[in-house]
This record gives structure tokens, C-alpha cells and sequence, in this order.
């Protein structure tokens, strides 16, 4: 008996005190795991780039050697590395080279900002940027021709500099007089007024029929197409900015909504001189269809240091509430003679959809009005039927699903269709949306997170930056408050579907890797999974709710490595 406890206490001893220590240790925190086992430990020992264990202070401290380098944490919050499940890596990078209009309030704040940028601009040179929402303003224009602004007072203040602005939506965008010039779109030009542009867009005019400014979806390319490009100098500049504001905003993956061929050289381009710094799932551009196919024979691309993975294609299938570019089953509340535009054809969605099942490639479209969201179900739906051996572990994805028909929702958990919808649409959007779409539709089919969690969903979350800012605290907020950023309404909008917070945290990060099929390697807190970490300076699972706003991002991890650290 006695030689049988000696040998167990020996062998518990062995276990406890392993032969190489870890490298790098973080001690004294609130960790949570996103993991329904040892939910939450004090402790995280890594090596490398990966978890060799985790536990209590205790624990882990036998993990702990000579060279071992021991972060305290200090009773901070730590989780998974925050995975951004749906934005726009350039977009992020230029909007910090442009002008960012997202906090403006007003139409005239909008234009002193572009007098600034006219002042140090050279005659000719084209402003643009992005950012504005005029139903966020606080103060609307005296005019105003469908819900829009018109071009006058932005005109006056820059005459002699072709100025372009996204709508914070990207689904639209305000041109002055110069710029539509340049681009045909004057008020002599009859001719290319009346054949207003190609299908899927928006010139919207006046009562006179001269255009306003406002260019509604693909509308927008017929000035866009004017702007010189960017040069690769200024690709790879905004691409080492966007790295950094994930690292301030403690994102470590970024799934990248529509990347060009461009786009693409240029990531290969960071990981091969090891610059990249953020786990990146880049979704092939629709757009560039040659593209989409060259990859669907050559195969998935997938970096063993997994850094970026390229098996998904994106395709933008209809536009935006705030532009009214979405497209719904009934015309919208505050414009009745408009139910929205489809961008993309639903033939050539299914097209793709089959042809991505036998390439092994995921699907993602960008879908936000309920008549959007029915018709891509209804090709993938053909596309699974036709192909049910490779149609298994498919996780073809709509992104925003944003306005649901009530028949619609429960399809998703059916057909295995993962919902990638982003929180914060909802505290930047429910207050003007009800005009939109009325509370009927708002009620039983918008922001719907709860009901597709309960039936069965899988939802990826994010912040559709630049549209929204990149920061996840805002999101995470949403999630769980169903409020706008100051708080109202009390109980949040449409409470029921509130997330709980261990849903909102496993959105950001467990289910965001498995929108990605790389739940096996990261995505939460485990032995042997990539030690991506977040570090906030206030327990986002437990402080009053108001308080989740006044956390912070105190560390960013990405590999085991501390890449950002708060001063």
C-alpha cells in the first residue's frame, strides 16, 4: 500500500513538474477560455507559438523556469485573441490615410473638413475619403432629394479639386461638381444622364433631373474609375497601418471581405518577409471572377504558419440600408416606389456556388435586405441538394444577414449557413432603420442573433470596418446591451435577442475560427492551439454592462509574442 501511494505521488509529481519549461508564462489574470471546459483559469504557459498548458497560479508555476519570461497580468481580463469576422484589411489601412468623416455630425462638418484637406492638397489633386451617414448627423441639410444631401455646398468649397466621399456603408458615395466633370456626369451630359448607369445602380438626381452628388452602388464607379489608383508604395503603407490598429484593438485574425488580386500579391508579398502580423483569411473579390477560378483549380492556399489562408470567395450581392441599396421583398417604409437593387446575378451565384463546393471553397455573400438573404438561400440550397457528399462541411456564409424574412431564419441552422453579422450595425443603425423598414419588419426579422443561436446557428461577429470603427469593445457592447453607444433605450431594442456574454465571446473568437474551419487551431484557450491572446484593463464577462465601454485593450499576443502593449 504504502509503495503504492509513493509511485502515485511520483508519477503526480512528473506531471506537474514537465521536464522543458515554457518560454513565456501569463500569471495572474481572469482568463477566460471560450471553452466549455476549464471555462476561466488564472494561468497560461506557452511555447513557441502554441498552449502547452493552463490552470491555476499553482499549477502553471511548475512551468516556470530560469529563462522562462513571466508576464503578470495583474488581475487583468485575458481571452482568445479577438478574430474581426467581417471587415475590409485596406479599407482600415487608407481610412487612416483619407479622410475619416465616421464621427462627423453634420453636413457643414463634413465640408469644413474637406476645405481642410483642399488647403494642403495641390490644384487638381483629388480628396477623398469616407465615412459619413447622414441619418447619424444631428443636424440635416435645409435639401435634401431621397433621404440625401445634394452636391452645392460641397461643391463651393472645393471648385478646383475633384472631391470623392464613401458612405460609411461603402454602398454610396458623394461626388462634387468637379469630380462628376471629370467623370461625364455634369448637367450638360443629357445623354449619360439618361442612361442613368448599368444595372445594380443609383444616379440620384433632383426634380430638375441633374445629378445630386449621391451615386448609389455600382453607380459610384462611374467617378471612381476617375481617381487615379494607388501606387504600391501606398498599398504597402496602409497595409502596415491596418496591422498596427489591430493590434491596438486586440484583434490577432481578420477575415478580409473581398480581396483583389492585388490585395492578395501584396499579403503574400508581408508573409514572405514576415511582416503580417495578423492572421489573415482573405475573401477572393466576385468582382474579379478570373481570379476566383484560377484558385478554385489550383486549390485552397494554406500557410503552415498559418498566417493566411485563402478557400473562400466573397460576392456583394445587393447594397446597404443606409443607402437604401438593400434589397427587400417590399419596398421601403420611407420610399415606397423603391425596394433596392440586387448587385450581383443570382445565376452566377449558384454558379459559384456549385463550382465552389467541388473546389473545396467556401462561399460568403454579402446579403442585408431580407429579399437578399431569401434568394442566396434558395442558390446555395440548389447547390448543397445537387452535391450532398460536398455539401458535409460546407460552411458557406452570408455576410450581415442583417434583415431576415421570419420564413428564412430557421434555414440557416438547417442548411449549416453561417450568419456573419456584425453587433454594431445594430447600436449604429435600429434608431433610423425603423424608418427603413417600419417596426413590423423590424421586430420579427432584423438583428436576429438569439433566435439563430437557439436554432442551432453558428454566428461570426465583427465591426465591418471602416464602415464601423475596428475597435471590438463597441461590438462586444452591442451584443449583449442591444443598445446605441450612449446607452438608450434602457432595456436595449428588442431585448429578447440579446447574446449572453459567453455567446458574445465565442462570436468574436470559437465561432469566428469556425467560420474560418480553423476551430482545431485557435479560436480559444487550449493546449495546443496558437497562443493569440486579448488583454483588456476591465473584466468585459462581469463589470456592470454600462462599464464594458470604458475597457480597454492593454495587450495583444499574437503567437506568443507580445505585439502591442498599452502604456
Amino acid at each position: 500500500m504504502r509503495i503504492t501511494i509513493l509511485l502515485s505521488l511520483l508519477l503526480f509529481c512528473f506531471a506537474c513538474s514537465p521536464d522543458k519549461k515554457a518560454e513565456r508564462v501569463f500569471k495572474n489574470g481572469n482568463i477566460y477560455t471560450a471553452e466549455d471546459k476549464q471555462a476561466q483559469v488564472e494561468a497560461v504557459a506557452v511555447t513557441g507559438d502554441k498552449i502547452v498548458a493552463l490552470g491555476s497560479n499553482t499549477e502553471i508555476e511548475n512551468w516556470i523556469g530560469d529563462e522562462t519570461e513571466v508576464i503578470d497580468l495583474q488581475g487583468q481580463t485575458m481571452t482568445p485573441g479577438f478574430i474581426e469576422g467581417h471587415a475590409h484589411i485596406m479599407g482600415v489601412g487608407y481610412n487612416e490615410l483619407n479622410l475619416d468623416l465616421m464621427q462627423v455630425k453634420s453636413y457643414e462638418e463634413l465640408v469644413e473638413k474637406v476645405k481642410e484637406a483642399v488647403a494642403k492638397a495641390q490644384p487638381g489633386q483629388w480628396i477623398v475619403g469616407r465615412g459619413w451617414h447622414q441619418d447619424k448627423w444631428t443636424t440635416k441639410p435645409a435639401k435634401m432629394v431621397k433621404g440625401f444631401q445634394t452636391h452645392h455646398l460641397l461643391s463651393e468649397a472645393s471648385p478646383n479639386n475633384p472631391v470623392f466621399l464613401r458612405h460609411a456603408s461603402g454602398h454610396a458615395a458623394l461626388a462634387n461638381a468637379k469630380a462628376m466633370e471629370i467623370a461625364g456626369l455634369n448637367q450638360l451630359a443629357k445623354e449619360t444622364l439618361q442612361q442613368n448607369t448599368e444595372e445594380g445602380g443609383e444616379i440620384i438626381r433632383d426634380e430638375l433631373g441633374n445629378p445630386t452628388g449621391i451615386l448609389n452602388e455600382r453607380a459610384m464607379m462611374l467617378v471612381a474609375t476617375k481617381i487615379p489608383e494607388n501606387t504600391a508604395e501606398t498599398d504597402e503603407q496602409a497595409l502596415e497601418l491596418a496591422i498596427q490598429a489591430c493590434w491596438r484593438n486586440g484583434i490577432t485574425s481578420f477575415h478580409d471581405a473581398g480581396a483583389s488580386r492585388e490585395n492578395i500579391a501584396l499579403f503574400k508579398k508581408f508573409l514572405a518577409e514576415k511582416k503580417l502580423g495578423v492572421r489573415l483569411y482573405p475573401m477572393l473579390t466576385g468582382w474579379d471572377l478570373g481570379q476566383v477560378y484560377e484558385y478554385f483549380k489550383s486549390g485552397p492556399y494554406i500557410d503552415s504558419t498559418h498566417f493566411l489562408t485563402i478557400r473562400s470567395v466573397k460576392l456583394n450581392c445587393d447594397g446597404a440600408l443606409g443607402s437604401r441599396g438593400a434589397w427587400l421583398l417590399e419596398p421601403y417604409t420611407d420610399r415606397p416606389d423603391f425596394s433596392g437593387m440586387a448587385t450581383y446575378s443570382m445565376d452566377t451565384v449558384l454558379k459559384v456556388s456549385r463550382d465552389a463546393l467541388n473546389a473545396g471553397f467556401q462561399v460568403c455573400s454579402h446579403a442585408i435586405g431580407d429579399r437578399a438573404n431569401k434568394e442566396i438561400l434558395d442558390r446555395y440550397e440548389i447547390a448543397f441538394k445537387e452535391n450532398p457528399t460536398k455539401a458535409k462541411e460546407h460552411r458557406f456564409r452570408i455576410e450581415h444577414a442583417q434583415h431576415l424574412h421570419p420564413n428564412d431564419i430557421q434555414r440557416f441552422a438547417q442548411m449549416g449557413v453561417i450568419p456573419a453579422m456584425q453587433a454594431i450595425h445594430m447600436s449604429s443603425d435600429r434608431p433610423w432603420a425603423i424608418e427603413r423598414l417600419g417596426e413590423k419588419r423590424i421586430k420579427e426579422g432584423a438583428y436576429m442573433w438569439q433566435t439563430l443561436l437557439k436554432s442551432g446557428a453558428v454566428i461570426v461577429n465583427g465591426t465591418d470596418a471602416p464602415v464601423e470603427p475596428l475597435n471590438p469593445i463597441p461590438s462586444f457592447y452591442a451584443s449583449v446591451s442591444r443598445k446605441t453607444l450612449a446607452g438608450t433605450p434602457e432595456n436595449g431594442y428588442e431585448p429578447e435577442e440579446k447574446m449572453t456574454r459567453e455567446q458574445a465571446l465565442k462570436s468574436y473568437t470559437l465561432f469566428a475560427s469556425f467560420g474560418e474551419f480553423a476551430e482545431n487551431i485557435k479560436g480559444s484557450i487550449a493546449v495546443g492551439k496558437l497562443a493569440d491572446f486579448t488583454v483588456f484593463s476591465k473584466n468585459i464577462m462581469e463589470v456592470p454592462e454600462q462599464e464594458i465601454l470604458e475597457a480597454q485593450v492593454t495587450m495583444t499576443v499574437v503567437g506568443g509574442k507580445i505585439v502591442y502593449k498599452r502604456n
